[in-house]
């Protein structure tokens, strides 16, 4: 499905022109996932980068956004294989597979409201079962396609939008949301002072360490196979 409710599907039929690569978070023996926070109201995160604080937390840093990974999950990187650059990065958990991204938006805000309008008529023209309700940050949107279950939800701020969104199995909807604004709560989101167009998804760039695993793995499957000697 598109980012945006008016966008129309394609990822089925460019499904032949993406890799992913997948990586283990790094976990300390013994260590527990993190928790989702407990609160009374709303919390501070996600940030903005000028308001970014010293928690100590790792996150991983893509540029325009800088997202926690929970400890035992997987980070997969989706790349489109026609331009080389990279369509998304997953955090895998147990509960389902979690996408940050992260948009410029006009300074008044609300741009989370209009957007989710359009996915869930989108959705639901898809023949998935949606239902709306409000969260943390506002308007939190549920689907159910086939056998998976979607969990979304934006943030609105400062001439951004902050949007995740939480697929997995439906054993697990009820504890995937809390995953997801777990993983939100903690985002750091670097906009930058560049004007651009409402909408347009900001840069995301993968830490070195990615990048150079990444290009390894490619140079390797472009060299040629050696023939086998013939006897």
């Amino acid at each position: 499905m598109g980012i945006f409710g008016r966008r129309k599907r394609k990822r089925a039929a460019d499904d032949h022109e993406v890799e992913r690569e997948s990586y283990d978070a790094e976990t300390e023996e013994g260590a527990e996932p993190e928790e989702p926070e407990d609160s009374d109201g709303p919390s501070e995160g996600p940030y903005d980068i000028s308001e970014a604080p010293e928690d100590g937390i790792p996150r991983m840093d893509l540029g325009s956004i800088r997202v926690p990974v929970p400890n035992g999950s997987q980070v997969q990187v989706e790349m489109d294989q026609k331009t080389g650059t990279v369509r998304a990065v997953h955090v895998v958990t147990p509960q389902g597979q979690v996408t940050v991204s992260a948009y410029a938006a006009p300074k008044s805000g609300g741009l989370w409201r209009e957007v989710s309008g359009e996915l869930a008529d989108q959705l639901r023209s898809d023949g998935a079962r949606v239902t709306l309700a409000r969260g943390e940050w506002g308007i939190e949107l549920s689907a159910i396609v086939g056998e998976v279950a979607l969990r979304f939800i934006g943030v609105d701020g400062p001439r951004w939008m902050l949007r995740g969104v939480i697929a997995g199995p439906q054993s697990e909807a009820a504890r995937a949301p809390d995953v997801l604004r777990s993983i939100m709560r903690g985002t750091i989101v670097d906009r930058g002072r560049a004007p651009m167009p409402v909408r347009t998804p900001l840069q995301i760039t993968l830490p070195e360490a990615i990048a150079s695993h990444i290009k390894g793995r490619q140079a390797a499957a472009q060299q040629p196979r050696q023939t086998q000697p013939q006897r």
